[in-house]
């Protein structure tokens, strides 16, 4: 989702006046309805700047990573509300009324997440905040990968973003098969929002298989998007970007494989070498 701006581009050696696409970002407001000990109770959980499109996705795929549910099943309903605003008329509050509140933890949400478009844990109240949920390892040596699958799926990644295409400023998040097909994709202006709508259409529609599938992502892997990941039991993780410390600590404690700054000859694997084939 794009909207025209107009703008000033130098170009060979003189000022232009011109018009270009720009990516939408627009704040969407989650809630939770629950119930608890036959009282109903709405909870504002988080405010995310997003790229408005696949909502539904994107807070069922960040309700599951945070584990605040356990499957998609506990969603009774999702409801967007709100003022229409800007030229598509969406709306930027949503609404989860959750069916199975035996199974939602409302504790684990120590505060109100408050994230932005390029950093989906800025705010959180300490690093206590990050800890992982996840407790069982990832599988070892599956899915194994040859080194042609690695490089190529950046690209196969790009080729079928089209947001990116009009505007260059968008990320994404894909899910392929071990044999290289793209399964899932989803764009968004933030990494992990592009991240939970695509974990987000794989619940919803049963894609995921994680002993024969990995997740390519556009940028760098940072530790939550590393979470995230681990949150599916998928175990291969391929970022066009570096990894930074944190990501690499995390993805070395559960046997994941973190392959990075994928070019046309060449990657480095930053954790367990074991389920990249290059000869």
């Amino acid at each position: 989702m794009n909207s025209k701006y107009k703008i000033t581009k130098f170009i060979k050696g003189k000022l232009e006046n011109t018009e270009d696409l720009i990516s939408i970002e627009e704040p969407l407001e989650i809630s939770l309805k629950f119930k608890d000990e036959e009282k109903w109770i709405t909870k504002s959980i988080s405010i995310t700047m997003r790229t408005p499109g696949h909502d539904e996705d994107l807070v069922r795929g960040f309700l599951f990573n945070e584990q605040i549910i356990q499957n998609v099943k506990d969603i009774d309903n999702i409801e967007s509300f709100g003022d229409n605003v800007g030229q598509y008329n969406f709306q930027n509050k949503i609404l989860v009324t959750l069916n199975n509140s035996q199974n939602v933890n409302i504790s684990k949400i120590k505060r109100d997440f408050l994230t932005n478009s390029s950093c989906g844990v800025c705010g959180k109240s300490s690093l206590d905040a990050l800890e992982i949920l996840k407790k069982d390892k990832t599988l070892k040596s599956n899915p194994k990968l040859s080194k042609d699958i690695i490089i190529n799926s950046p690209s196969i990644l790009r080729k079928n973003q089209s947001e990116f295409a009009k505007t260059g400023g968008i990320h994404a998040s894909g899910l392929f098969s071990s044999d290289g097909s793209l399964i899932s994709l989803r764009e968004d202006v933030g990494r992990h929002n592009a991240l939970d709508k695509m974990v987000g259409d794989s619940l919803i529609n049963n894609y995921l298989k994680p002993n024969d599938q990995f997740i390519t992502c556009s940028g760098r892997l940072n530790f939550e998007l590393v979470q995230k990941v681990l949150m599916t039991n998928i175990g291969l993780m391929i970022g066009v970007g570096a990894p930074t410390s944190l990501a690499i600590d995390l993805a070395n404690r559960f046997d994941m494989t973190l392959v990075g700054f994928v070019k046309e000859e060449s990657f480095n694997i930053y954790t367990n070498n074991q389920k990249v084939i290059v000869s």
